[in-house]
């Protein structure tokens, strides 16, 4: 099974990358986890990025707040899906860095979740690996099952109250 390299800008973004792993260890994916600075650690970033796929990774997500130019610095330096995840802060709450992700030029694709997406990303990641990978398809499948009949468990529990 491919594995998904996680990026994050700073540890400051560990308890969204958490959300992310948490996910990926539920479906029993492997995965890393590494921070650079597509700022403070540039050459780090890309190096990271060139051996990707000679790494074993077959997605990668990529976290950063603020300028969140983190997910567009991998993706230039890899053909790999980058998925990347704006994180939120105390500047203007996450419309920044989702801003910054989403509007990248043609010819470098950053799939984007919502800000401090973690589970979605890791679920994204999960779907693109599974194309390749029956075993994890019919993981996910059955996570969609079981995460549909809690929400009718909740629907009937509000009818009963109700």
């Amino acid at each position: 099974m491919k594995k998904v390299g996680i990026v994050m800008g700073s540890d400051s973004d560990l308890p969204i990358i958490r959300k992310a792993t948490d996910m990926l260890k539920s479906l029993d994916i492997p995965f890393e986890v590494h921070i650079y600075s597509a700022h403070r650690t540039p050459e780090e970033a890309r190096q990271f990025a060139l051996s990707a796929r000679e790494n074993g990774f077959g997605a990668i997500i990529a976290a950063a707040g603020m300028a969140a130019h983190l997910a567009g610095a991998i993706a230039a330096n890899t053909t790999l899906p980058v998925i990347g995840i704006p994180c939120s802060s105390s500047n203007l709450d996450g419309l920044d860095a989702l801003l910054s992700t989403v509007q990248m030029p043609t010819g470098i694709p950053v799939a984007t979740v919502a800000v401090n997406g973690g589970g979605n990303a890791a679920l994204l990641a999960a779907q693109i690996i599974a194309v390749e990978d029956k075993e994890l398809a019919a993981k996910l499948d059955a996570k969609r099952a079981s995460d549909a009949a809690k929400v009718l468990e909740k629907d009937k529990n509000v009818m009963e109250k109700l």
